[in-house]
């Protein structure tokens, strides 16, 4: 049992207590799964972290099965609810190279020696280790992929990886924090499903913080919504989510491209990963795909059919076996999957947004615009390839080096230290920008997001979620870009808010006839959003046309349970 008493966090921003949690009271039993819903900064990733042990509080008490842990606890109590605890967090890819069951091995190996390290596979204890991982794995779907590299797996599959190492630590309590966020309707029925088997059959205490009333809807035996740090209504899933409905701004329209001309060619795309000892695990053969300008077309299937990767291939942050991705730029058709001394031209007028954006935790919105605009105003590249020259450095190397803003993080520091750079070659490279011009480049894009300029001088720790999400499209589109393409970035965003980002794009692509490709799990969001939807399976499109259409064919494929009401449904209370 978990029970939280007048629990209090404050934090200081900017020398001023700001109160994030205010006397939380609630109880939570063994074997059932109280789930928390409320709007972006309400305070539900900061209480799941309190449970978790990784973040302290000035008032109150965590009591974990009749362990009573105060601010006066100190590291001891800290250590008690790490032990008791497990922790899934939003956007946590963070796993070990190599093949997925190795993860599990390595927190089991943890519990036995305190220590992540990967035993020799003659070990004398290897053979239990393996087996007991791969129990894990199959209690959360994936005993079928426990040979498959991490990095071949889809967002949802690694999801689930995740949830496997942690239920491998042998919690009391399982915290999930979005645990579906970033995967199709069938992955998240799975998940859904996973969750009440592991409840049942372990008997934790499962709190579940989610912003998709559907989740809630199916999966919680008792929801409670936070806003402003307090608890202001608590009971039937039903009955408590009709608090969105108060907020919510009502759906914007669509303005349709009539525009028959195609700006994006995919043709005859192919790209095969291969897994060692384990063939085939994904295929995509023979892929083409026209997109006229001006549209919003949105990419949808299951997980692991192949949709981010075709999106990379469409991005050029991967190469194809074979085929081509053509852009008109300009009067010109260029190929983004090779290169040329004209891609960067190409990558001037695109942006792209994908599930593992970030923005730079220390720098205002402001400098991040200008880093942009200092890689991607017009003249940028010209004034690059005179610096590059004075520097020795090659075309290709600046080539490889201007398309990293649009990659990971994780992808840009491998591609620098792979060009033996270092990120101090962006200011030699390219121009600087003054902090004044960023507000006539800014001004229109917040405008249509509906964020207020002070914003600009802001970091990304004091704005809001949803602010946050914005704040990265603005810096997407301050550029001006014809192409934005964007691979699941919103998954996370409560009801009220991602209905706002849906009007921004919407006002976007009817401002300044942005052509939009997306990729998106969320069907609500797609039939608002989209003007065409083209459903994938295995790496190919099977039906392609009008939203509604087309994103129940899904559903109806899916088989998922959870996804019986709508938005409006649930949150209407009807």
């Amino acid at each position: 049992m978990l029970k939280l008493s007048n629990l209090v966090k404050d934090y200081e921003v900017n020398s001023e207590k700001r109160r994030i949690l205010d006397h939380i009271n609630l109880t939570v039993e063994d074997g059932e799964i109280l789930g928390i819903t409320g709007r972006s900064g309400s305070g539900k990733s900061t209480l799941l972290r309190i449970i978790r042990g990784v973040e302290p509080f000035q008032e109150g008490s965590v009591e974990v099965d009749g362990e009573v842990i105060t601010p006066a606890s100190g590291r001891e109590g800290e250590k008690i609810l790490m032990k008791k605890t497990a922790i899934h967090l939003q956007r946590n890819f963070g796993l070990w190279n190599g093949p997925a069951i190795e993860n599990i091995i390595r927190k089991l190996n943890f519990q036995r020696i305190g220590s992540e390290a990967l035993p020799e596979n003659d070990a004398p204890y290897y053979d239990k280790l393996y087996s007991e991982a791969l129990e894990y794995l199959e209690l959360v779907g994936l005993g079928h992929k426990a040979l498959h590299s991490t990095q071949t797996l889809s967002g949802g599959e690694k999801q689930r990886v995740v949830m496997a190492r942690q239920l491998a630590a042998k919690p009391r309590v399982l915290l999930l924090d979005e645990p579906v966020t970033m995967t199709g309707p069938d992955t998240k029925q799975e998940i859904l499903d996973v969750i009440k088997q592991v409840r049942d059959k372990l008997n934790l205490a499962v709190i579940v913080v989610s912003h998709l009333p559907e989740i809630h809807a199916y999966l919680a035996d008792r929801l409670i919504f936070l806003e402003n740090g307090k608890i202001v209504e608590e009971g039937k899933p039903s009955k408590v989510l009709k608090n969105f409905r108060k907020s919510m701004n009502p759906k914007e329209g669509l303005i349709k491209s009539e525009s028959n001309e195609v700006c994006i060619r995919v043709k005859e795309l192919s790209k095969r990963y291969v897994v060692l000892r384990m063939g085939e695990v994904l295929n995509i053969k023979d892929f083409s795909l026209d997109v006229h300008r001006g549209e919003i077309l949105a990419l949808i299937g299951a997980s692991g059919t192949g949709k981010s990767t075709i999106m990379k291939l469409m991005e050029g942050l991967i190469k194809p076996k074979s085929g081509t991705v053509e852009y008109l730029c300009g009067e010109d058709w260029l190929d983004i999957t090779q290169y040329s001394k004209k891609r960067m031209e190409l990558r001037r007028i695109m942006s792209v947004m994908n599930q593992e954006f970030s923005m730079s935790v220390n720098s205002t919105v402001r400098d991040q615009i200008r880093f942009r605009l200092s890689m991607k105003k017009q003249g940028s590249i010209e004034y690059a390839q005179k610096k590059a020259e004075e520097l020795g450095l090659s075309e290709e190397t600046l080539d490889s080096v201007y398309r990293l803003p649009d990659m990971a993080e994780e992808e840009k520091d491998a591609v620098l230290r792979e060009l033996n750079l270092t990120p101090d070659i962006y200011s030699k490279l390219f121009p600087a920008i003054p902090a004044k011009d960023v507000d006539s480049y800014a001004a229109p894009v917040f405008e249509a997001l509906d964020l207020p300029l002070e914003v600009l001088e802001k970091t990304p720790y004091q704005i809001s979620g949803g602010e946050h999400v914005r704040a990265f499209i603005a810096l997407s589109l301050a550029t001006s870009p014809e192409y934005l393409l964007l691979d699941e970035p919103f998954g996370d965003l409560d009801p009220v808010t991602l209905r706002d980002v849906t009007n921004s794009l919407k006002r976007i692509n009817a401002s300044f006839g942005t052509t939009i490709v997306l990729i998106s799990h969320h069907m609500d969001f797609v039939r608002e959003v989209a003007g065409r939807v083209v459903l994938i399976e295995n790496g190919a499109i099977v039906m392609d046309g009008d939203p509604s259409e087309v994103c129940q064919e899904l559903v109806n494929r899916s088989n998922a349970p959870y996804m019986e009401r709508t938005l409006e449904e649930l949150v209407e209370g009807n």
